[in-house]
Formats: C-alpha cells, structure tokens, sequence
C-alpha cells in the first residue's frame, strides 16, 4: 500500500473537531497542554471560549469533562493514551464510567508507533484498562477516513466513549462513504481458510498479509473490527464458522485487547483454533515507528508469516 496517501488518525481528530464544532455548540474540548500534538488545536483556533487547556493535570480534566457533561455539554477531552487511560483512570471511572456521562476521550499517540518517545510513552494497555469499565465504547479506527467516522458516531452516542488514535500516518483505504456504526465491524477481503480480525492501523497490514498468502494458496477473509467493545459477535461468528481459524492483529498487548475480546466471544460460543498478533508480554522500545513495527511483526509480512505457520500447523 506504499502508493496509497497517508495520513495519521490523530490528524483526522483534530480536524473533524473542527468542523463538528462549526455543527453544534455544544461541542467542547478540553486538553492537557499537548493541543499541537493531539491536534485539538485545529478547533482551539477556531472555537477558543469552547476549548480548556487543563495544563499536565489528565485527572482533574476528566473531572473537568465530566462537570460539562452533567451540565448537557459534549466534551471531549484529549491526550496521549499513555496518560488519558493511565493518569487518569482512577477519574475516568468514577467520575465519568461509574454516572455514565456523555463524555468522549480522545487519545493519540497510542501503540509502539510513538516510536523513539520509548516505552514509557508507548501506550499498549489502554485497550484493556478501557474495556474494564462498564458500558465504556471503545474504537480504534483503522485509518484517517474512519477516525472521522467515529468521532462523529461518537457525538451523535449518549454515554462514554474512548477514541484511539496515532501519531503514524498510515494508508487511507476506507471509501469517504463508508458506512459505519457503533458496534459493527466490517469485512475488508473474503476468504475461506482462516480469518483475520484486525484493529487500527493492523488492518492495512492484514490486508497486505492476505494479498501475500494468496499467492501461496492461503485464502484470507480479512475483518476491519474498529468497535472493540461492543464487539460486532455476529460477524466474528459467522466468519470463524466459515474459516474455522481466527487469528487476531493489534498494535496493543495480547493481554486484554482486541486478541481477548474475540476469545471470550468465541470461547465461549464458537471454540475454533485461533492465535493472537500483538504486542507480548512485555514494554515497547525505542526506535522508529516502522522499525517498531517490523520487530512485532506487525506489518504484512509479519502477519503473514504467523498466518502461514499457524495455519500449516
């Protein structure tokens, strides 16, 4: 997909902010001093007396969010995933998961692709400490055209929503059109010999990886699963009766993300041989964000290496 033009999700963000703030005013943003780095600057310039630099204080934000919430505001409240799911989870819960508020979590810079930011910055298990929350939404869009598409679905959703987005730019395959909705992922390729469910910027990889494994007689179905929680159940059981292998690709720990959540599915209603491509149990590194990606195998060669051996196996 090296033809095909690239743009980070967090650039999509920023600038859907934007224009949704000219939509409706009751749309507020909120940042922790990163504004530049996540992009909310695009609608700070725009709409100043509707955006809150809270400064390096992510759980006072979240508290912040959840006061304009109770008041009928629609905050969105933006930092990197390091610090929006880590810093402030203790506010995140308590204050917005627990009264169920209208409150919408921006954060960028998640995954290994911060790249030389290091392990400290490099946030792989905001997945799972969101997913822990009752009746927490959790996306992770796949490319720039579906980081718009679910900022919008989150504003038109009446509860607590977490965004991930990127600082990678990564290829933009999605059809501006495309149609999307909360809860529903989407099959990218057909295939009949194993299934390939993949979030975020994996997606783009799985569909190399199958391209890769078709010239070897392997047939791929390749699902875009954007909506982590709640899981799109009918679709991953319906293309793990038919393929009867699933495997799993995120830029996220194996350890509860997107890997676990079709495991429970599937466990407990359709057992089928399945293995999970991720980050394994350990901290990212320091390094470029494509050398990241080459060393977990996840871009297409990777993930097709690990398809290849876990379906001759």
């Amino acid at each position: 997909m090296s033809e095909i033009k690239k743009i980070a999700t967090r650039d999509a963000y920023g600038k859907t902010l934007a224009k949704l703030g000219a939509e409706n005013p009751d749309i507020v943003v909120l940042d922790a001093d990163l504004k530049d780095s996540t992009r909310t600057g695009f609608f700070a310039k725009e709409f100043p007396d509707r955006f809150f630099d809270c400064g390096i204080a992510e759980g006072n934000m979240m508290c912040i969010a959840a006061g304009l919430a109770a008041s009928g505001k629609i905050p969105f409240a933006s930092s990197f995933a390091m610090f929006a799911s880590g810093r402030a989870y203790e506010q995140i819960r308590n204050s917005i998961g627990y009264p169920h508020l209208n409150v919408k979590i921006g954060a960028s810079h998640a995954g290994i692709t911060v790249g030389e930011d290091g392990a400290s910055h490099q946030c792989i298990e905001d997945i799972a400490l969101m997913r822990s929350i009752p009746g927490m939404v959790i996306m992770n869009p796949s490319d720039a055209v579906e980081a718009e598409a679910c900022v919008r679905a989150a504003v038109n959703y009446e509860g607590p929503v977490y965004m991930r987005f990127g600082r990678y730019a990564v290829p933009v395959f999605n059809q501006p059109d495309m149609k999307f909705e909360i809860g529903k992922g989407t099959v990218m390729r057909e295939g009949r010999d194993v299934t390939i469910a993949a979030t975020g910027i994996c997606v783009a990889a799985a569909i190399d990886a199958a391209e890769i494994l078709k010239e070897e007689g392997i047939d791929c179905e390749v699902l875009n699963i954007c909506t982590i929680k709640p899981i799109d159940e009918e679709l991953l059981i319906a293309s793990a009766s038919k393929t009867g292998k699933v495997v799993t690709a995120e830029e996220h720990s194996i350890i509860g993300g997107l890997g676990s959540a079709v495991a429970e599915v599937l466990s407990e209603k359709l057992p089928v041989r399945m293995t999970r491509i991720g980050i394994p149990d350990c901290y990212g590194e320091s390094g470029t964000a494509a050398e990241l990606i080459v060393k977990f195998g996840l871009d297409g060669k990777g993930i097709a290496d690990r398809v290849r051996t876990f379906v001759k196996g």
